[in-house]
């Protein structure tokens, strides 16, 4: 299969950055306690389903995953980046980390109780989202969980507008259109939550979906 041009361009961008994007997120997640409160919800929600493998997917350096795995999830972590990846390896060699893409995930069909993907779907450009929504159902067994977080802008009647990202090109998503788009492929929305951005962000807003697989 010929790999899509911005899964190359994306991958390059974020070897190069990954160190800098580690520095950044040293301290996990302590300055955003909503996006905590969404991870915890997560969690609580794959544990009282029985627990059972969970894929944090665009793990970046492994700050999340490290988050998941503390509150007792048994989680790796998949990112586009041997970079990143092999950061997250060196700050946590007891959690699993694997380089892989988000289009064509090597995890079996229905095996994961939980996945998420924390911003991870804001370089890919919206006429691929299908096929990342798909592989979001595919990998996950039914009942399981996803939460998909992104910067977000407010006109419905546009899936996606484009921003100038640090690392590389990056798109903003319509909480609704997403979470339409999920509920077609094959999900159920339980919650969202649109934030005001913090005061280190860009003056985006930032939406969180927790979904269950159905």
């Amino acid at each position: 299969m010929i790999e899509p041009d911005f899964l190359h361009t994306t991958r390059t961008a974020y070897d190069v950055w990954a160190a800098r994007y580690a520095e950044l997120f040293a301290n996990g997640l302590e300055d955003f306690p909503l996006d905590r409160a969404m991870l915890g919800a997560f969690a609580a929600f794959v544990r009282a389903d029985g627990g059972g493998p969970v894929a944090d997917l665009g793990c970046g350096p492994g700050h999340v995953t490290s988050l998941l795995d503390s509150l007792g999830l048994d989680v790796s972590g998949i990112d586009l980046s041997p970079e990143m990846i092999s950061i997250a390896r060196t700050a946590r060699p007891d959690l699993r980390f694997e380089v892989g893409s988000m289009t064509a995930l090597d995890i079996g069909d229905g095996t994961l109780s939980g996945a998420t993907a924390r911003y991870s779907i804001i370089h890919t450009p919206p006429e691929h989202l299908p096929r990342v929504c798909a592989e979001f159902r595919r990998v996950l067994a039914p009942g399981g969980h996803l939460l998909v977080s992104f910067q977000a802008h407010d006109d419905p009647s546009e899936l996606a507008e484009s921003f100038d990202h640090k690392v590389a090109l990056a798109y903003r998503w319509s909480p609704d259109r997403v979470a339409d788009l999920l509920t077609a492929t094959g999900f159920t929305e339980k919650a969202r939550l649109v934030r005001a951005p913090m005061e280190d962000e860009r003056q985006f807003p930032h939406a969180h979906l927790l979904l269950t697989r159905t």
